[in-house]
């Protein structure tokens, strides 16, 4: 009788098929070459070893400065760990690229090409993370932002269940009927997060059109925690298969085949969250609308977090605009991509060139991580630096707490990523929204209760240690 240990023994990884596989060798009395015929042909794949080198990638950036130029560094080394993945073809860097966590992760600004794979860490958490524009005419840009700071959610968790918003039942039932993403918890976020932004750099801005002159309104979140649960999910599934088919492949670099049924799963789970993200944004600016009473007059979006498909090569766009058709289903105008609060947002158009691979930035993107920014900021108080950068304009934290990691300064300067765009002719800009003020979260952590009771546990402890002070003293 042949075992698990003899399969071992012939140099085969266990794994699910291990079972199968001995129940069809022991009833049938394979030995031999007719077995090892049998187990080369149902036994996984051999171990696809990292490419030898990098492929090369285009980069599409340019430094300015010395830290701009130690940013540059640091993705430019994260992407040619990163394009040695095996399942790799091709690679880009747009202007507003920085690194995005350990060396040899996709960074903001990335763009990596595979074939037959789907990369969850190449999309990120945030999966689907986008922009919507609506066209409000003649609206006074001050009622609309008043209006829509009554009705938008920033921060964690959802909506109280007087305040959701319904969810589309062909979204639910897609939800329900896909492994992915078909636990309560999935279906609980997708009730509870409808019509919420999160928090970090996501917005809701309000601005006029350079070219018309009417008020637009410009809302940027992504998937909140349905698009996080998937993403956790996805992770898992392709660390498994990552220890099969590439052990080699670091593990944020782990891939589920698109021929297998996860595969399936995961592509169609990706477009339920597009759906959802879409429907996120929608709640909130036609909520907006009616209580203006203002028609839209026109409406786009696009994402630029996600995971966009050309035959059998997956395009990962963590932090980039898709510019080519092919990649966007139900395309209605331009695209939209954002700089600062203080800054125009940029309505471009654009083609698919050598270097861009059908992509341009999402953004100004950041040249220091937000706590470094934090930390270079000395001499001034947050007041003081939130009036100097945000004179002219209606800015307001959610949380009526200043974040100043989400100031312009935080970000790379707008005019020299606009200037690179052209050099590296990646977009063309047909219109700019000017700014007139926007909403954010602002740091709503500084009243989460676990800060509190850090804090209060803090000065307990104070309070003991002067405490025992003052007793060692009345003793001397």
């Amino acid at each position: 009788m042949v075992t698990g240990k003899d399969l071992l023994d012939l140099g085969y990884k266990s794994g699910k098929w291990f079972k199968e596989a001995l129940e069809h060798i022991n009833a049938h009395e394979l030995s031999g070459d007719e077995l090892r015929a049998y187990l080369d042909q149902v036994g996984p794949p051999p171990a696809v070893p990292l490419l030898p080198q990098p492929l090369p990638f285009h980069e599409n950036i340019r430094a300015e400065t010395a830290v701009e130029q130690d940013n540059i560094d640091c993705v430019r080394l994260s992407m040619q760990q990163l394009m040695r993945t095996p399942t790799v073809v091709a690679g880009a860097v747009m202007p507003d690229a920085c690194p995005a966590g350990p060396v040899g992760t996709i960074p903001v600004g990335g763009v990596v090409a595979t074939r037959g794979a789907i990369h969850p860490g190449m999309h990120s958490a945030d999966i689907c993370c986008s922009v919507m524009l609506t066209n409000l005419g003649q609206a006074d840009p001050k009622t609309v932002l008043d209006i829509a700071q009554q009705i938008t959610h920033f921060g964690p968790g959802g909506r109280e269940r007087e305040h959701q918003f319904e969810l589309p039942a062909e979204i639910e039932q897609e939800m329900k009927s896909n492994p992915f993403l078909s636990s309560l918890r999935s279906l609980n976020f997708a009730r509870e997060h409808l019509g919420t932004q999160g928090d970090g750099n996501h917005f809701l801005y309000v601005g006029t059109s350079r070219n018309t002159g009417d008020t637009v309104l410009v809302t940027h979140h992504g998937s909140r925690g349905v698009g996080a649960l998937l993403y956790k999910n996805g992770m898992v599934v392709a660390e498994r298969f990552r220890q099969v088919l590439s052990p080699e492949t670091a593990p944020a670099n782990a891939w589920i085949p698109i021929d297998s049924e996860e595969g399936q799963n995961y592509w169609r789970a990706l477009q339920t969250v597009r759906k959802w993200t879409k429907q996120n944004h929608l709640v909130l600016h036609d909520t907006i609308a009616e209580r203006l009473g203002a028609p839209v007059q026109q409406r786009f979006w696009n994402e630029h977090n996600f995971v966009f498909r050309d035959g059998d090569v997956f395009y990962h766009a963590k932090g980039a605009t898709p510019l080519d058709p092919k990649f966007l289903p139900d395309i209605t105008g331009p695209r939209i991509i954002p700089l600062n609060m203080a800054q125009p947002i940029l309505i471009v158009e654009g083609h698919t060139t050598a270097n861009n691979l059908g992509f341009a930035p999402h953004g100004a993107g950041r040249n220091l991580s937000r706590t470094r920014h934090k930390r270079s900021i000395v001499g001034k108080t947050d007041e003081q630096v939130f009036a100097e950068e945000t004179q002219g304009i209606d800015a307001r934290f959610f949380f009526n707490r200043i974040d100043v990691s989400e100031l312009p300064s935080a970000y790379k300067n707008a005019e020299e990523v606009k200037r690179q765009i052209v050099e590296f002719d990646l977009a063309t800009t047909v219109d700019e929204i000017q700014p007139y003020g926007c909403i954010m979260a602002g740091d709503w952590e500084q009243d989460a209760p676990w800060r509190k009771k850090k804090l209060a546990k803090a000065e307990a402890k104070r309070l003991a240690e002067q405490d025992a002070q003052a007793d060692e003293s009345a003793l001397q």
